[in-house]
C-alpha cells in the first residue's frame, strides 16, 4: 500500500487503486451479470489488486450498461471515477469534501462530438463511499436513460433534429479514476490531495446486456436485431416519471437545457419544464434560493454572493 502511494505521487497521480469483484446475480432488468474476466480487460495494470481502469472486451451496438459501484471514502477532492460508454455516456463523480454533498454529472456527445457536451450535474441523497448502489445506462436506438438504483434520473428522446448528435456507433463500456484537479471539485479549486491516496473505487455485479458487434460489419445479425427491440421496449413507467421528475426538481443544479449563455437556442432533444425554467439562470445554474427568512440588505448580499459561488462549485 505504501508503495501505491508513492507510485501516485511520483508519476503524476494516475495510478489509484481499483478493487473489482463480480457476482452472478440478477437486477431489475432482468439480465445476468458478467464475470470480469469474461467481459472486461483493465486498462492498466495488472493482476486483481493495482489498476486505474477498465473496459469492455467487445463493442456493443446498443445495449444496457451497469454495475454496482462504492466510491472512495474521506477526502476525494480532485478525484474522478466515470463509469461511462466511448463515444460517449457518462456517468462521473467529482470528488467531494468530508461533509459536503456529493456531486456528479451524467453526460451525452454524439459520436465524439465534444464540443458540443450535454453536461447535467446533481447532488446525491445518499454517501456513495458508505455502501454499494447501482448505476445503469440504457441505450437504444429510440432513446437512452441514466439509472440510479433503477430510478431513471435522466431521459433523452431521439429525434431527426439531433441528427448525428445521437449515438450511434458501437461503443465500449469503460470505468476510469483519475487526477481532475484543474477542474472536478469547486471548479479546480480543491487539488487531489495523496495524503488520503490509495483512493479505492469498488465495482460488482457488472451488466453488460447488448449484442458484441465488429465495427467494420455492414449489416447487424438477427440475433443483434432481437436484443435492440428487447431493449427498446424498456419504458419509463409512470411511477418512474414521478420519481425522475421529483429528483430533477431537487436534486439537478445544473442543466445544458436551461443554460442560454451556451445555447441561445436549446438543443433539439431539450424538453423544457416551465417550472424548472424558472428555477434555473441564464447560465443554466440553480438561482438562489429566495425561501429563507428576511434579512437586512447587508446580510442578503452577503448570502448571495455565497450562494452564487457555491453553484460554481463543481
Amino acid at each position: 500500500m505504501k508503495d501505491v502511494r508513492f507510485l501516485c505521487k511520483r508519476i503524476a497521480c494516475l495510478f489509484f487503486l481499483l478493487q473489482l469483484f463480480w457476482a452472478a446475480k440478477g437486477m431489475a432488468f432482468e439480465v445476468d451479470t458478467i464475470a470480469f474476466g469474461k467481459g472486461f480487460n483493465p486498462l492498466f495494470g495488472d493482476g486483481n489488486l493495482v489498476r486505474s481502469g477498465f473496459r469492455s472486451s467487445d463493442l456493443y451496438n446498443h445495449g444496457l450498461f451497469s454495475s454496482k459501484i462504492k466510491l472512495p471514502s474521506d477526502y476525494t477532492a480532485g478525484v474522478v471515477v466515470a463509469f461511462y460508454t466511448h463515444d460517449e455516456l457518462d456517468f462521473e463523480f467529482l470528488g467531494n469534501i468530508r461533509g459536503k454533498k456529493w456531486r456528479f454529472q451524467t453526460n451525452l456527445y454524439g459520436n465524439g462530438s465534444t464540443s458540443r457536451g450535454r453536461e447535467e450535474r446533481y447532488t446525491l441523497w445518499f454517501d456513495p463511499s458508505k455502501e454499494f448502489h447501482r448505476y445503469s445506462i440504457l441505450w437504444t436506438t429510440k432513446k437512452i436513460i441514466f439509472y440510479i438504483d433503477e430510478v431513471p434520473i435522466r431521459e433523452i428522446v431521439r429525434n431527426d433534429a439531433m441528427a448525428a448528435d445521437y449515438p450511434s456507433k458501437p461503443m465500449s463500456l469503460y470505468a476510469t479514476i483519475w487526477d481532475a484537479s484543474n477542474w472536478a471539485t469547486s471548479g479546480g479549486k480543491y487539488k487531489v490531495n495523496y495524503k488520503y491516496a490509495p483512493f479505492v473505487t469498488e465495482f460488482t455485479d457488472l451488466t453488460l446486456h447488448g449484442c458484441a458487434v465488429d465495427p467494420l460489419q455492414e449489416a447487424l445479425p438477427t440475433s443483434c436485431t432481437q436484443k435492440d427491440d428487447q431493449l427498446g421496449g424498456v419504458n419509463v413507467t409512470p411511477r418512474q416519471q414521478m420519481a425522475m421528475k421529483k429528483f430533477r426538481q431537487k436534486y439537478m443544479y445544473y442543466s445544458y437545457c436551461y443554460d442560454t449563455l451556451r445555447y441561445p437556442v436549446p438543443p433539439p432533444e431539450c424538453v423544457i419544464d416551465q417550472s424548472l425554467r424558472r428555477r434555473f439562470k441564464d447560465t443554466g445554474r440553480l438561482k438562489f434560493d429566495g425561501n429563507q427568512r428576511r434579512r437586512s440588505k447587508r446580510e442578503s448580499r452577503v448570502s448571495i454572493t455565497r450562494n452564487n459561488g457555491n453553484q460554481d462549485d463543481v
